[in-house]
C-alpha cells in the first residue's frame, strides 16, 4: 500500500483557474491530481533530450504518412 501525504504550493490566481478549466474540476484538489498524474505519466515531460527526439520522432512519421 503506498503512502500518502500531504503537499502544498502557491499559484496564481489566474494559473489555478487555466488549471481548473483546463482539468474540467471545480476543486483545486482534484485538479491538481489530474495534473501531476498527468505529469508523471505524459512521456513528454521526460527530462532530457528523449522528450524532443520522440516529439520530433512522431513530427516527422505524420508528414511522411500524410506525404508531405
Amino acid at each position: 500500500m503506498a503512502k500518502i501525504v500531504h503537499a502544498q504550493t502557491v499559484l496564481s490566481e489566474d494559473d489555478l483557474v487555466a488549471l481548473k478549466q483546463k482539468c474540467k474540476e471545480s476543486s483545486t484538489k482534484e485538479a491538481l491530481s489530474i495534473a501531476v498524474q498527468h505529469y508523471l505519466e505524459c512521456e513528454y515531460t521526460d527530462i532530457g533530450d528523449q522528450m524532443w527526439t520522440k516529439k520530433l520522432e512522431r513530427v516527422v512519421q505524420k508528414k511522411q504518412q500524410m506525404g508531405v
